[in-house]
């Protein structure tokens, strides 16, 4: 059993429902609090996270509380990712989004998965996860009711009855 606080050193990097960024501290400070491992980040790591996340170079001195809640879920992602995880867990990040947002967040999920990053995301919004799903598992009351891949899932008619809208 490791200790949680190990974790991180293990390549897991968390991404919490509700952000939970430092809201007192800047941008910069918060993907700083990311790169502890390597006690400060890298210009490159910090060229790398603000290319996939352009709007935190343009706020990288803003106080991290004042960010709309979509640079906020961007803002702790790159804080995750900052990290070089093994690992990306995502509790719910299209939570409390506008659609367009909602939109890209999952192009950004869609391509770290693509660049080799593995995923575990828990999303409430199952017709955007199964998209960018290998495999899913569709829980209720805490046990497993299905399971495939996530195209199995979304052909599903009693996943399209029951969980989009179909």
């Amino acid at each position: 059993h490791t200790p949680s606080h190990n974790l991180v050193y293990k390549g897991l990097a968390h991404v919490p429902e509700g952000r939970r960024i430092f809201q007192q501290m800047t941008v910069l400070e918060n993907l700083e609090m990311g790169a502890y491992l390597h006690k400060k980040p890298t210009r490159e790591e910090l060229k790398d996270i603000f290319t996939r996340f352009p709007r935190l170079q343009e706020r990288r001195d803003q106080v991290a509380g004042t960010l709309s809640g979509g640079e906020q879920q961007m803002l702790a992602m790159g804080r995750a990712l900052i990290s070089h995880p093994k690992l990306l867990m995502l509790d719910e990040p299209s939570m409390g989004l506008a659609p367009i947002l909602v939109g890209q967040i999952f192009a950004i999920i869609r391509e770290l998965h693509q660049s080799g990053t593995t995923i575990l995301l828990v999303e409430q919004n199952a017709e955007m996860a199964l998209q960018v799903a290998d495999r899913a598992y569709v829980l209720e009351s805490g046990k497993i009711a299905l399971s495939g891949t996530g195209r199995e899932l979304a052909e599903s008619d009693s996943i399209k009855k029951a969980y989009l809208g179909g």
